[in-house]
């Protein structure tokens, strides 16, 4: 993998999370490909089919954190494809913090890297 594809997708967490603080869902299509797969199972919500469902669902139903800060970010190139990993710290209501992690297989697509399939897990409340 080229220094720049590194560089790229250590960018796709950072980008996803202001996406979501500034409450910007056409930005979402930086970072998804248009059949992505959002699964937040583990933290009480579904299991999103698709770009126009994760936005919908980001736009109308989620119960998001008031600011996301995204760490521990890696990339591994596996017999499988591309993993990116990364940690989420949230402030939530009331002053309270909770962890999650993030795992995501990516693609790259003529427009750059995208998040093809992610699954949330929940750490600590």
């Amino acid at each position: 993998m080229q220094p720049a594809d590194r560089l790229e997708l250590h960018e796709l967490p950072g980008r996803y999370g202001d996406a979501i603080d500034d409450r910007d869902w056409p930005r979402l299509a930086r970072i998804f490909t248009e059949d992505a797969v959002f699964d937040i199972v583990d933290l009480g919500g579904p299991a999103l089919q698709g770009l126009a469902a994760i936005q919908q669902y980001m736009d109308t139903e989620a119960a998001h954190p008031k600011t996301h800060l995204m760490t521990n970010i890696y990339v591994d190139e596996t017999g499988e494809g591309v993993k990116l990993y990364f940690r989420l710290v949230a402030m939530l209501s009331g002053g309270k913090m909770g962890t999650a992690s993030y795992n995501d297989d990516v693609v790259k697509t003529a427009d750059g890297w995208r998040v093809k399939h992610r699954v949330v897990t929940l750490r600590r409340p």
